[in-house]
């Protein structure tokens, strides 16, 4: 009924080989993850900071709520106002703008 002592000493724990084969799987995952989710994520938001950085006056944009308008003045608070319609502007913080539609030429340097 009861285990003898050499029979219950010949069950040894696991070997460091056998330790990394349990974890095998989980770091797969995660690096599956990192590759599906995380990078490209991170690609975006690195996209969507250019795009507001490079923001200037006469740019047609899409806001996060769907308004389209064309930008009138960039703020260096983080707020652009935008002409929503003719005589109507409305300031908008700039990490809501979703889109640029058209941008608009640089200007020409003066002489």
């Amino acid at each position: 009924m009861f285990a003898t002592p050499a029979f219950a000493q010949a069950a040894g724990a696991p070997g460091g080989a056998a330790a990394f084969g349990q974890f095998l799987p989980l770091i797969l995952i995660f690096v599956i993850m990192y590759f599906l989710l995380i990078r490209p994520q991170q690609k975006r938001a690195k996209e969507h900071k250019a795009m507001i950085e490079a923001l200037r006056r006469g740019d047609q944009v899409i806001t996060q709520g769907g308004i389209v308008g064309k930008v009138t003045k960039v703020r260096e608070d983080g707020e652009v106002e935008v002409e929503i319609a003719q005589g109507v502007n409305v300031r908008v913080v700039k990490q809501t703008i979703a889109q640029v539609v058209s941008k608009t030429e640089p200007a020409a340097p003066a002489k």
